[in-house]
């Protein structure tokens, strides 16, 4: 592995600072607060090339590889978690299923508007009753001439309102059969089709998070996502490289709070000292900082086999698992570095500490992970 920063990533990390400072750095807590999802900010990063990161220059994207993706999500999570989020389920889920398995007719179709930042994509899997069951999902597709009509709801789901176009999962088998499920790529505006309850959330507040709700809703069969029956294996595929999002993402919040818990130390003085000087505070910054470094290893080399086109479930489970506790831990020690200080809104820590805790949620739990990873080790 080539552990040096190449110059695209170098580029990419200096034109992302420059331009969270104008945009966004401004407005992180007013979006927060208000939790308002700020669709014209997703066009402009559709403009610099970063809504369509992974997608080939054919469709109208920027043709980087998974190296350049982490360094996209991260640079932005480091400013405002909640953006990164919703880059990252924007490029990966919904942008990804079409490029992954759309037909060149559905990727050209679809592709250019989503890679541009001119639409916003939106992925459902999850339901109120199937978090980590996905394979019990209620949602039903059933085939009426030349459209399926879908019906049920998906809770959970980045962009449920302001999405352009949603990759849906229903069930066109029976419940529990992993070929019993279809993908269907479901624009806005078809009838039957709706956005439902918008969460009030925690954290990643300005990242929307609502229903999505179908009601007698008529796809046509041309808007189905590779075969029939292929849905929940396909999210499967998705959710490997999903889980590179999430650990990007949880780099990225670690970064933000360490660096902010690392600059309150040098500068708040007790005692006569810096409390960096004091030995309580020291071990915890080098903690921090190790698994930071650990973190973006594993993280890297999930991006690496990804890239290589290997097998990589096992290590983007286990980059996933650890980035994303190492965030929570980071972010928690970051609090506590910032004492009480560090529990107002007059720091940016008790941000990131909100933020972090999706990562071990979110595209799988650490729960759900640790079972991908034992089931793996264990058949070696």
């Amino acid at each position: 592995m080539n552990f040096e920063t190449n110059e695209t990533q170098k580029m990419i990390a200096s034109s992302i600072q420059d331009f969270a400072k104008i945009h966004i750095a401004p407005n992180v807590y007013q979006w927060d607060e208000s939790q308002v999802f700020p669709v014209d900010l997703f066009k402009k990063l559709g403009e610099m090339g970063f809504m369509g990161i992974l997608v080939p220059e054919a469709y109208g994207g920027s043709g980087l590889t998974y190296h350049e993706y982490i360094t996209v999500i991260e640079e932005l999570s480091k400013v405002d978690p909640s953006i990164g989020l919703s880059v990252a389920a924007h490029n990966s889920l919904c942008t990804g299923h079409i490029l992954q398995f759309g037909t060149e007719e559905q990727k050209t179709k679809w592709l250019p508007k989503l890679a541009s930042g001119e639409w916003i994509g939106a992925w459902g899997l999850t339901e109120h009753n199937t978090g980590s069951d996905a394979g019990g999902m209620n949602t039903t597709a059933v085939l009426d001439g030349d459209h399926y009509v879908l019906n049920g709801s998906k809770n959970f789901i980045t962009h449920a309102i302001s999405g352009n176009i949603a990759v849906v999962i229903a069930r066109t088998g029976d419940k529990g059969d992993s070929h019993g499920m279809t993908a269907f790529a479901i624009e806005k505006g078809t009838p039957g089709f709706n956005s439902g309850k918008k969460e009030d959330k925690l954290g990643m507040r300005a990242s929307e998070t609502a229903e999505l709700v179908f009601d007698n809703c008529r796809v046509p069969k041309e808007n189905i996502l590779g075969k029939v029956g292929e849905g929940f294996i396909q999210s499967m595929k998705i959710l490997d490289g999903g889980r590179i999002s999430i650990a990007a993402l949880s780099i990225g919040i670690a970064k933000g709070a360490y660096t902010a818990a690392l600059q309150y130390s040098k500068e708040r003085v007790q005692f006569g000292k810096p409390i960096s000087s004091f030995q309580g505070i020291s071990f915890k910054l080098a903690d921090m900082a190790t698994e930071i470094e650990a973190s973006e290893l594993l993280t890297h080399k999930a991006a690496a086999k990804k890239e290589l086109g290997e097998k990589m479930t096992t290590i983007g489970a286990m980059a996933k698992m650890y980035a994303s506790e190492a965030c929570v831990k980071v972010a928690t020690e970051a609090i506590q570095i910032h004492g009480g200080y560090g529990y107002t809104k007059d720091y940016p820590v008790e941000k990131f500490f909100r933020d972090s805790k999706l990562c071990t949620i979110g595209e799988g739990t650490t729960e759900i992970q640790k079972v991908v990873i034992s089931r793996n080790i264990l058949k070696d």
